[in-house]
């Protein structure tokens, strides 16, 4: 695991030095506090910082071939290495290391950029291919890993994080309308644009080509079809889910340092817990947070599950300085980010850093096995279905404007009324609801809205390509949410937070073979009535997690956020009413005003939005200001299509087969 970052030039002769690529490194240091290692030449800069965890004293990168033609940085693990270095070896190659890096670079030399199809693991890489002056960058299928890019003044810069871009080229800290919007819309940016006109995400499960001045981008992989396999029992289909899911997490324990597991006390992370603990000699180490207030800790969970599968358990209640931890983290984070549920993630990954260096998680069970509530909602709303679309069609457009907005079901009512999708995209979409309510945006900022590519069509277009069929509508939410949420926050969330404290996190649930199997499963499997994830707790059942631990509310590692923002938040909330705030010009001053008395005086929840534009704004005063002075909507060029750019007009986007 760590960080990369380089910079490729259309010609040879230009002035790529170790400085450069050096400076990019040192945004990055914490990705990789072990060791830095740089290859420049012939106009190209390669540049890593490592965090040990295979071949510790053999692993360091850049790593090339045999006559040093190619050269490779990469971010992740490969899980499959092994199985992979002996046909290689068969074929010719010599290996100086036993690191999984150096079975990559002799994969590219055998099949090109599609070797990625070969790779088992989480990744981010870059080659360099000397012979045919070709810089080769690829981010793994489910996007644990981050990757971005930016073709500026002829060269091409890529890094994991895009502070290690602005650091070489602050003149890209060019503020993206369209992106800002987005996050307006759901809280994070989603690929493949970023809060910068040119810096872009490189979207997971893809390749890209640099060579003689030109980018092409290619799809390598994709969710398979949905619904395609039907177990003739349920005996059958645990008997396979166990079989899988356990060879997903024993090649996971691969390390030459301490390995451990976040421990939550809901049912992904005991599931993985219970399989670690089958395939492990020795007891597993497990990590488990919690807050004072009772209604946020859920350490009772996690002790009974360390109790259960006699782990090795650290657990930590919390008091913490929430402030501080807000300005450190939004000091950090290039891109407004408003999941709250990055604090306790930090927390635990920094409680794990002081005993391993790598952790198992149970992230992905959700979004393979429904285990959203926004799920079984969507399904027990289906019924409005019947309702003739021209009936529902008037009460939106005719009934609807006339309901007071303190009319209770107000918004239930507008929700069910729309077709079946875009009821999905309007419940996970924050800003069309609250504008119906109040407006929130200033007149000048919603006129940029209406020249810009409407946000909502970010969902919409993984619903026309979405391979589960029209009579799978769970199918299609698990798709969508696999390519937008799943990326754009919990992977987003779980690689910043872990990185920050120097920890690498695993993911047994998204393993891609794995999760080829499960897409194929019948909706029933995961959807059963109103019960989410109904086989996978079957599954934790099976492996001996207590019924108390699985049949109770979801929560995973939960904060007191309502409590924190009535108290020791409370004085930082009141930086949204400052002149510093409103001057920047994206928000009516009457519409955050009513949000905060809301809130304040009036005793109503309105913690999720409230938030959302706390993050927003110590974005702009933490991190954008490094770059840009004043930072508003007045300083930000007009860009109406940013999206539709980063899809075509920086990129020939060249259609490949998808597998692997």
């Amino acid at each position: 695991m760590c960080g990369i970052a380089g910079v490729m030039s259309t010609t040879r002769e230009s002035n790529i030095t170790e400085a450069l690529v050096h400076h990019m490194c040192e945004q990055i240091v914490y990705r990789g506090p072990d060791d830095e290692g740089l290859y420049v030449a012939d106009g190209a800069g390669l540049g890593m910082r490592r965090l040990s965890i295979i071949d510790l004293s053999g692993g360091n990168q850049p790593v090339f071939n045999e006559d040093r033609s190619s050269w490779i940085v990469y971010n992740g693990e490969i899980y499959n290495f092994l199985e992979l270095r002996p046909e290689l070896e068969s074929r010719g190659h010599h290996f100086r290391t036993h690191c999984d890096t150096e079975v990559i670079i002799h994969l590219y030399e055998e099949m090109g950029a599609d070797c990625v199809k070969k790779l088992r693991g989480m990744f981010a890489l870059a080659i360099y291919d000397k012979t045919k002056r070709k810089l080769v960058l690829a981010r793994d299928r489910l996007g644990k890993k981050p990757l971005h890019y930016a073709l500026h003044k002829g060269n091409l810069y890529f890094a994991s994080e895009i502070k290690s871009i602005l650091a070489v080229a602050p003149e890209l800290a060019e503020v993206n309308s369209q992106g800002l919007l987005e996050y307006l819309y759901y809280g994070y940016v989603p690929d493949p644009i970023t809060a910068f006109t040119g810096i872009h995400k490189l979207p997971p499960g893809h390749l890209l080509e640099f060579q003689d001045g030109e980018i092409r981008i290619r799809q390598y992989w994709d969710l398979p079809e949905y619904n395609t396999h039907i177990p003739k029992s349920e005996e059958e289909c645990l008997e396979e889910l166990e079989e899988r899911l356990f060879e997903a997490t024993k090649i996971r324990l691969i390390s030459d340092v301490p390995l451990g597991a976040f421990l939550s006390g809901g049912t992904d992370s005991s599931t993985i817990v219970a399989l670690m603990a089958r395939a492990s000699s020795g007891p597993v180490k497990t990590f488990s947070i919690g807050f004072k207030k009772d209604d946020f800790n859920e350490a009772d969970y996690a002790r009974i599950v360390a109790r259960k599968f006699n782990t090795d358990h650290h657990e930590m209640i919390l008091e913490p300085d929430v402030v501080k931890t807000v300005e450190h983290l939004t000091n950090s984070l290039e891109e407004p980010f408003g999941d709250s549920s990055m604090l306790p993630t930090y927390y635990v990954s920094q409680m794990a850093r002081q005993h391993v260096t790598v952790a198992l998680s149970g992230d992905g069970g959700d979004e393979m096995f429904a285990g959203y509530d926004r799920y079984r909602i969507h399904a027990d709303r289906q019924i409005f279905e019947h309702i003739p679309g021209w009936a529902r069609k008037f009460f939106r457009d005719q009934v609807f404007p006339r309901l007071p907005n303190s009319m209770q079901g107000r918004k239930f009512s507008y929700n069910v009324s729309l077709p079946w999708q875009e009821r999905y995209v309007d419940g996970m979409s924050f800003l069309p609801a609250f504008e119906r309510d109040m407006p929130l945006l200033s007149q000048d900022f919603r006129q940029i809205l209406n020249r810009s590519d409407d946000p909502a069509n970010v969902l919409r277009r993984y619903f026309a390509q979405s391979p589960a069929r029209d009579s799978d509508p769970v199918g299609q939410l698990l798709y969508v949410d696999a390519k937008t949420y799943m990326v754009g926050d919990i992977l987003t969330k779980v690689d910043r937070m872990s990185m920050l404290n120097s920890l690498e996190v695993r993911v047994p649930i998204l393993d891609h073979v794995f999760v080829e199997w499960v897409a194929g499963l019948p909706p029933e499997w995961k959807l059963r009535g109103n019960q989410q994830k109904y086989i996978l707790r079957k599954l934790a059942e099976r492996l001996g997690v207590p019924r108390e631990v699985l049949y109770r509310q979801k929560q995973g590692f939960s904060l007191p956020l309502v409590h924190w923002m009535r108290n020791e938040l409370k004085d930082m909330l009141m930086i949204l009413l400052e002149p510093r705030t409103l001057d920047r010009g994206y928000f009516a001053a009457d519409g955050v005003r009513k949000l905060m008395d809301d809130h304040l005086l009036r005793g109503k929840t309105m913690t999720g939005r409230i938030w959302r534009l706390l993050m927003f704004e110590l974005w702009h005063r933490n991190f954008l200001e490094k770059y840009i002075k004043p930072a508003g909507l007045f300083s930000l060029p007009v860009v109406a299509d940013s999206r539709r750019q980063a899809r075509n007009s920086t990129a020939t986007l060249a259609s490949a087969p998808v597998g692997g």
